[in-house]
């Protein structure tokens, strides 16, 4: 069983990853704040952060950023989520140490998928 943290601010997509990752019988948790994601984060290293973009206090890409400067955080697994899916964000976001990106809406078939292989 996987330990995935679910970095979301809005609360029906957040409600909607919960319910899959429950069902699935992954142990999660949610934050909704990237500044208390990145020390959470850094407290219990999940297996798998399932991050937002777009945040109010910090963006995803800030967090990538800061987690990937720490050495110590190489093995955290991140999925990026977007609802701006270009070409442009998904490059952004996998240069800067993203182990993957995924455009909302979303199949949760997709989410699965590209979650099976960040965990495998």
């Amino acid at each position: 069983m996987a330990r995935i943290l679910v970095v979301e601010d809005e609360d029906n997509i957040a409600m909607a990853l919960e319910f899959l990752l429950a069902r699935d019988g992954h142990a999660h948790s949610r934050l909704s704040q990237g500044g208390a994601a990145v020390a959470a984060i850094r407290a219990e290293r999940p297996d798998l952060v399932l991050l937002d973009v777009m945040l109010p206090d910090m963006s995803g890409y800030e967090i990538v950023e800061l987690l990937r400067a720490d050495p110590g955080m190489s093995d955290v697994r991140i999925l990026l989520m977007t609802a701006r899916g270009s070409i442009v964000e998904r490059r952004r976001g996998l240069a800067l140490g993203a182990d993957g990106f995924i455009a909302k809406p979303f199949e949760l078939s997709e989410l699965r998928a590209e979650m099976m292989r960040l965990l495998a």
